[in-house]
């Protein structure tokens, strides 16, 4: 079959439970059809409660939000449906276009709670700090300490709004000592409309906020793939507000960073941009600051903050699959196996292995330690909004000695 959807199945009995479907179906009634019957819904609609806590998807703008989460909905009532638009959607069989992957979350062993922060652009840290209080109140855990043990957060946010600092610093001191994963959602590589889904509604200049407790031994990481160079670039003229900068060393913007990686103005684009990351110092550390565009007058609009006086620091992107190997396997390790990876990927990173042409080795990892989720336009852990990571949540298996409802 042309469009038949991709599983994941449980590789053993003490799998987390986690099920995973991908289609690459055109039409959102299809594809929410497919992928309800590969999670288990007979003919598309659930004849019997589907034992999910919660099923997030990720798809492509070319599909109508509203209509695939309406028709999840409908295949899985009384499960809350959370997701949003990507930029490339990881599915079990690898990177795919235009398509819809979906993860369901075993209530045997999850207990998810969804919050919404709307209006991401104005008040989000009051909001974003209203939403963890309300969440928080819903968790069964007591004690901080088994908290990080126990608990994670997932925070999806609109990657066209210019606020996911914003937000994520809210959020993250607001959890206390939950650790925050997440991506902001994308348009392909249109920077056009974005979209998210809460609660089965789709929602844009928003962020959805979700909190999970489980009893599944997981980890939180981030991998990177880029070595800082000599040359330095400063921020000499912005718009902090749009995320443009005008000016690089009182120069053109574009003109000035073609020039330190020996290209010419009219040979910018998003490979370059993921061949040649921008990167900035904090704490001893390097980030990304990663280019979006380059505008007709010469400007370079960024998917991170900036600010005038910033130094930037021209990197190298290095082996993303020697980088990558080795922070799945380390985690791996760490959890004694790995049942599945909710990963947010930047779309830059895409475009670099494709640039290397390494992307199908790229996929294999991926499937090698069950890697699903998006691409994104940026990437969040704990307190920082990142660019060109992977950040992600390994899940490991169930422990021998549990049965039953091991969510409390």
């Amino acid at each position: 079959m042309e469009h038949a959807p991709v599983t994941a199945s449980p590789p053993n009995p003490h799998d987390a439970g986690i099920k995973v479907a991908a289609s690459r179906a055109t039409a959102a009634s299809l594809a929410a059809s497919e992928i309800a019957q590969a999670l288990g819904a007979a003919n598309g609609a659930a004849s019997e409660p589907p034992g999910f806590a919660h099923i997030l998807v990720f798809y492509s703008t070319g599909h109508d939000a509203a209509e695939l989460a309406a028709h999840l909905t409908a295949a899985f009532p009384g499960v809350p449906v959370s997701g949003c638009s990507t930029a490339g959607e990881i599915a079990p069989s690898g990177i795919i276009d235009g398509g819809v992957v979906a993860i369901a979350f075993p209530a045997a062993h999850f207990r998810v709670h969804a919050g919404l922060v709307e209006g991401v652009g104005a008040s989000a840290v009051e909001r974003a700090s209203d939403a963890v209080r309300e969440l928080r109140s819903k968790l069964r855990l007591d004690g901080i300490t088994q908290s990080s043990e126990r608990v994670f957060a997932l925070l999806l946010v609109d990657g066209l709004s210019n606020s996911e600092e914003m937000v994520v610093a809210a959020v993250h001191w607001a959890v206390d000592n939950v650790q925050l994963i997440g991506g902001s959602a994308g348009d392909g590589l249109a920077f056009d409309r974005t979209s998210l889904i809460h609660d089965g509604q789709v929602v844009r200049d928003a962020a959805v906020l979700i909190m999970v407790e489980t009893s599944i031994p997981f980890r939180v990481f981030k991998t990177q793939n880029f070595e800082p160079t000599t040359k330095k670039l400063v921020v000499t003229a912005a718009d902090t507000e749009k995320r443009i900068v005008y000016e690089l060393n009182a120069e053109p913007a574009a003109r000035e960073y073609a020039a330190a990686i020996g290209l010419l103005p009219d040979d910018l684009g998003p490979f370059s941009f993921a061949s040649h990351p921008l990167v900035v110092k904090i704490g001893g550390d390097y980030y990304c600051r990663s280019i979006r565009n380059m505008n007709a007058d010469g400007s370079l609009t960024f998917f991170c903050a900036i600010d005038e006086g910033l130094v930037f620091t021209i990197a190298q992107a290095q082996d993303i699959l020697s980088s990558t190997a080795k922070t799945l396997s380390d985690v791996s390790e760490s959890l004694g196996g790995i049942s599945m990876v909710l990963g947010f990927d930047c779309v830059l990173r895409r475009l670099d292995a494709e640039n290397r042409q390494i992307r199908h080795d790229v996929e294999a990892l991926y499937r090698l330690h069950n890697v699903c989720g998006f691409q994104t336009y940026g990437e969040q852990f704990n307190a920082m909004h990142l660019n060109q990571t992977l950040t992600g949540i390994a899940f490991g298996v169930v422990p021998r000695e549990q049965g039953g409802d091991g969510s409390a």
